[in-house]
């Protein structure tokens, strides 16, 4: 079945690619819902904003559906978050065969972190590396992001840059102010580290000094044997939060969570809701 699925998505892809491109609608296209808000608050209502891979979903293996590639065929813009799973796969048969849309990368300038997930080891842009993609989650690094999607607006519309610039001030504040009430809410804290299913929130971790160790690592189920060396290390580092995201199994995280007595805390890392549930995750680990 994904085969067969595969080969539609790809003959839509030729199809697309041969024929007459379809009129351009005043659309953006991004990758997460994330990206889908910050975009929204800087256009106002002169551009629709979608979101190619649904909430819900995991950006990191999704492959688009026959809709979704019409749809980005009639965008104006595709704003790449940059490095996800989704995109590494799929970003330049996208680009080959839509000459029409132009492709922005919101990750330019970001303060990468290997892909290894684990948070001591850092790496630049010109590394051959691997490189963590969960950028967003990093209140810091969503001012990047934020900044890159005002270049590329001025550019694809610089009549309104004036606009996009105000309104950037805007949502860097609220940038701003959600990284204050993190620091607040983890300031007198006592919990210093976390499991998580998927490590998504390796630049949250970074950023306010937390250690994060991840049930899955690199795609890959755990074996028994790495089960109970989180369980071990989990009691040993009085670790008492489980988190486990909607778009994955909740079996292995449920196993931990039963065997230390953590807590097991669902997060949705890919709300369009980013302040609240970056805030909402300080809140868990604060034990507010």
């Amino acid at each position: 079945m994904q085969k067969i699925r595969m080969g539609i998505i790809l003959s839509i892809l030729f199809w697309t690619a041969c024929s007459k491109q379809p009129a351009q609608e005043n659309r953006i296209m991004v990758t997460i819902e994330p990206q889908r808000y910050f975009a929204e608050q800087l256009v106002d209502s002169l551009f629709e904003i979608t979101t190619l891979v649904p909430l819900g979903n995991s950006p990191e293996s999704y492959d688009p559906t026959p809709r979704e590639i019409m749809q980005l065929a009639k965008s104006k813009a595709y704003f790449c978050i940059g490095h996800i799973g989704f995109e590494n796969v799929w970003l330049d048969r996208l680009k080959s065969n839509h000459p029409n849309v132009r492709f922005f990368d919101n990750s330019r300038s970001i303060d990468w972190i290997a892909g290894n997930h684990h948070h001591e080891e850092e790496t630049g842009p010109d590394s051959h590396k691997p490189v963590d993609p969960h950028t967003w989650t990093s209140p810091r690094e969503a001012q990047i992001i934020a900044r890159n999607m005002f270049d590329a607006l001025s550019e694809i519309d610089p009549e309104h840059m004036d606009m996009y610039r105000k309104n950037l001030e805007k949502l860097q504040s609220e940038m701003d102010e959600t990284d204050r009430k993190v620091r607040a809410c983890l300031a007198h804290s006592s919990q210093k580290a976390f499991i998580i299913y998927h490590p998504a929130l390796t630049y949250f971790a970074r950023d306010y000094g937390l250690t994060q160790y991840a049930i899955e690592t690199e795609g890959k189920e755990p074996s028994p044997e790495q089960l109970k060396q989180l369980v071990d290390l989990a009691k040993r580092e009085s670790i008492r939060t489980v988190f486990i995201q909607q778009e994955f199994d909740r079996k292995n995280a449920e196993i931990i969570a039963r065997e230390t007595g953590c807590r097991l805390e669902v997060i949705h890392p890919l709300s369009y809701h980013w302040s609240e549930e970056i805030i909402r995750m300080a809140k868990i680990l604060s034990d507010e």
